[in-house]
């Protein structure tokens, strides 16, 4: 970790906890800043800020007081989570206090290069692929992933060394609060309309993702899917080397889809069939894996070998396990239409898809081309009834609403025939019923692991 002064009896305002904001309290106050950290839970009900109490770091709960910008602070580092529209930040940015996240604390101190991905969907795919790609068969150094995916940059940061790559998924909450952040490899997936709830407008949203490259100079990668045209004409305002990639067109100076081959500047590299986790999604993921790995001089034969091997990111069109034929999915991740489109297109077996959640006031027309090929659907949550009508749209002949996921599963089975796919691929946010996507997919796990030792029980 470097050993920077920039923060020496600095007072620092720490807006919000969980892992982000602990570990920038604890580099903050390791640093030399004076750091007060605010939380909104009440101090009974929160072992971080009794922690951090503990620590000799000023801890006020409860509640977030304006008044408390009243005490000269020089910077607030909020908890991506934490929207700009709330009063003690909105107060913040009036008295004008620069507001960051912890991700540019994490920039500061590492003596790590950092590879930052970003975008709509396929984030954490592309991120995990890549660091797994870099570590296949690695002798020195290591490549750690870190942001909005595992541990906090700013912990990670304080560990690596100049040998080591931090592979760090960036939220579009998270980038609006950079000011000199910039990796020296950054990749934006995809942009497609999302967390309007946050950012109000789509091309605010669009702004805060491409942020990623604003810090980037000519020395610098950016790494885009050249088969979307806005990401086409943004990549004229970046100083960074545009690196594209396509699934659509050959690109001389790119990573890229020809027939079934995988080629990077004009190089063959695999073939697309080879890659283990379906879907042409994970094609593109691929592509900007590739691209990252090859511009840090990985070889083809351990780029292949990872790929054919990758079994996917937990909760994100994961193989759970196969029982009579009927193989069972994860795409709990799956929080908007685009995401369970994508995971739909990547099975040629009927599929049987388990969807609903937390109602954003959106419809599901864009949905029904994908369900027209669904052999069952079965929905929950609060937009069971939209789902519902869409499958009915469709021309879905078995559509059942159910409870929950823990419902969903037993009917699931029960409608299956032999080579049947199960897949849990919501299309909505989990919060009306779950806390996290994760828990969501977990929940569906569990419930499958019952209905598998459900049936031998019977059978035997």
């Amino acid at each position: 970790m470097k050993k920077i002064t920039t923060y020496e009896n600095k007072k620092v305002l720490v807006v919000g906890l969980a892992l982000s904001g602990v570990n920038a309290a604890k580099l903050l106050h390791e640093l030399g800043a004076l750091v007060t950290v605010n939380d909104y839970k009440s101090f009974e009900e929160n072992p971080e800020a009794q922690e951090l109490l503990e620590s000799g770091i000023r801890v006020v709960t409860g509640g977030h007081p304006v008044e408390l910008l009243d005490e000269d602070f020089e910077l607030v580092v909020k908890n991506p989570g934490i929207m700009y529209n709330n009063p003690i930040v909105q107060r913040a940015v009036e008295k004008g206090i620069p507001v960051i996240t912890e991700v540019e604390l994490a920039y500061e101190v590492s003596e790590s290069q950092m590879i930052g991905i970003t975008g709509t969907n396929g984030k954490t795919t592309t991120t995990t692929m890549i660091a797994e790609i870099l570590n296949f068969n690695r002798k020195k150094g290591h490549a750690y992933v870190a942001g909005n995916i595992g541990m906090p940059a700013s912990l990670v940061a304080q560990t690596t060394t100049p040998e080591d790559e931090i592979i760090i998924e960036l939220s579009s909450f998270q980038l609006m609060g950079i000011t000199k952040m910039k990796p020296s490899i950054a990749v934006i997936t995809n942009v497609f309309e999302a967390h309007i709830d946050y950012h109000g407008t789509r091309e605010e949203y669009v702004a805060a993702k491409w942020r990623i490259t604003e810090n980037q100079t000519e020395e610098d990668y950016l790494i885009l899917n050249w088969d979307q045209e806005e990401l086409r004409e943004l990549a004229k305002t970046s100083k960074a080397k545009i690196i594209p990639f396509s699934r659509k067109e050959v690109l001389a100076n790119g990573a890229y889809l020809k027939g079934d081959m995988i080629y990077y500047q004009d190089e063959e590299i695999m073939d697309k069939k080879a890659i283990l986790i379906p879907g042409e999604h994970n094609v593109e993921n691929a592509l900007a894996a590739i691209a990252v790995a090859k511009l840090l001089g990985q070889s083809n034969e351990n780029i292949v070998g990872l790929l054919t091997t990758f079994a996917g990111v937990k909760h994100r069109t994961q193989f759970v396990t196969e029982y009579k034929t009927r193989k069972f999915y994860n795409d709990s991740k799956a929080t908007n239409i685009l995401a369970t489109e994508n995971a739909l297109k990547g099975f040629t077996d009927p599929v049987i898809l388990l969807a609903g959640g937390l109602d954003r006031g959106n419809g599901f027309d864009e949905l029904i081309p994908a369900l027209r090929n669904v052999q069952a659907l079965i929905v929950f949550g609060e937009t069971a009834a939209k789902l519902e009508e869409a499958g009915k749209a469709a021309g879905v002949k078995e559509i059942h609403v159910v409870q929950n996921v823990e419902a969903a599963v037993p009917v699931a089975y029960e409608l299956s025939t032999e080579k049947s796919v199960i897949l849990l691929s919501p299309a909505c946010a989990s919060w009306d019923q779950y806390r996290s996507f994760e828990v969501r997919g977990d929940v569906y796990i569990k419930a499958i692991e019952q209905l598998i030792s459900d049936l031998k029980e019977q059978e035997e």
